[in-house]
């Protein structure tokens, strides 16, 4: 068969070597197989009438080219967070462009539906199977083609952890390592001029990286997406935990998507093909907040893209290699409309459909305290390995 591979959304540590051992599972069973680069970008701005423009969204993978890509980071195909069921006006190819339809800038201008154009050029290039590997927005529109009838096998991939229907995500290992390092790093300077310090991290709505890397480097509060807070009582807290430290400092991790009491999540920028708009800022307000009710000096860090750059750790090498595996041998057994996933420590697979069918939180209830703004975990016997 001939199989198409490709990225969706951010970058994230385990991809490279991901694709790599997919493409060496192909070629060993006899398979050819492309990657589609920058995503569904590649599928949407594909013109079947230009020669060019192969060479721009197509490229044929074979073992020589992969050879050496599982030692970094990121995704050799690139990326996007393009949606071609949800395209506006303004972002149409040219190709595929109304001359009768206004080119506009409205955000809130005409959303166009190109899967017809997509399903035609995967039988043009004679794909017969996509193996998409993204978090639950990329994997949304996999869904949407394995409904219209095309053979798809799904990987999760995202540093948020938030693909509902598997315990983890290609990319959360890593994430967590770095913040865990880049806590430990700011201690110097924390501590260094007595400071409190304000510890941003990706995860979008979710609050598990913001959890799990408080938890893991001992920080003395973290603030979570799934739980909306009060400045003065995380200051309150903040200044106990400074007075009682011999170094006279204290430290708190806060998601970019956390939102004080009666506040809002601190959003901006256009909306990406998905509905979302960018998220950050709040850890600066936070620490202003926290400077203005303490009298202390702050240290803001936005940790950021630095949580997934660079090669992946050891957890994200295995788990992205075995996915892999597992999606390559349900190509092999005919199978698809599928999603590879870990859950409760065992490696299996699922429906594509179960991602649309809840959302992944932090469980507040099991794993966190809401009073003093930190983890509570008092029991991990019967938990999965990363506390789902």
């Amino acid at each position: 068969m001939k199989i198409g591979i490709l990225t969706g959304g951010g970058d994230v540590p385990g991809l490279n070597p991901c694709m790599k051992a997919v493409v060496y599972h192909a070629i060993d069973d006899g398979h050819e197989i492309v990657g589609i680069r920058r995503g569904w970008g590649g599928l949407l701005n594909f013109n079947p009438d230009d020669p060019k423009s192969y060479d721009e969204n197509i490229i044929p993978l074979d073992k020589q080219k992969v050879r050496t890509i599982d030692r970094t980071g990121g995704t050799f195909l690139h990326s996007s967070r393009t949606n071609p069921s949800k395209v506006r006006v303004k972002d149409v190819p040219d190709f595929l462009r109304d001359p009768k339809t206004k080119n506009t800038d409205d955000a809130s201008s005409d959303i166009l539906d190109f899967t017809p154009h997509v399903l035609k050029n995967l039988e043009i290039l004679g794909i017969d199977t996509l193996i998409p590997i993204g978090g639950d927005d990329t994997l949304s529109y996999g869904e949407r083609l394995h409904r219209e009838g095309v053979s798809v096998v799904a990987i999760p991939k995202t540093m948020d952890n938030d693909v509902f229907g598997t315990d983890y995500c290609i990319g959360f290992s890593t994430a967590v390592t770095r913040s865990v390092q880049f806590i430990h790093q700011l201690r110097t300077s924390t501590g260094s001029h007595e400071r409190i310090a304000v510890i941003e991290l990706f995860g979008r709505n979710s609050g598990e990286t913001s959890l799990i890397s408080s938890y893991l480097s001992g920080v003395d509060r973290a603030i979570i997406s799934e739980v909306p807070f009060d400045p003065e009582i995380l200051a309150s807290l903040l200044l106990k935990d400074y007075n009682a430290n011999p170094s006279s400092y204290a430290m708190v991790t806060i998601s970019e998507g956390a939102s004080m009491v009666g506040g809002k999540i601190i959003e901006y920028g256009e909306a990406d093909a998905y509905g979302h708009r960018k998220l950050g800022g709040i850890g600066m307000i936070t620490g202003e907040a926290v400077k203005k009710l303490t009298g202390k000096g702050i240290v803001y860090q936005q940790v950021g893209y630095l949580m997934r750059s660079g090669a992946p750790d050891a957890l994200d090498l295995m788990i992205a290699i075995n996915f892999a595996g597992i999606a390559m041998g349900l190509l092999k057994d005919k199978v698809s409309g599928r999603m590879v996933a870990l859950r409760d420590g065992t490696y299996t697979h699922i429906p594509i459909s179960t991602i649309a069918s809840g959302i992944k939180r932090v469980d507040v209830d099991e794993l966190y305290d809401p009073k003093e703004y930190r983890p509570k975990v008092r029991n991990v016997l019967g938990k999965p390995m990363f506390l789902y």
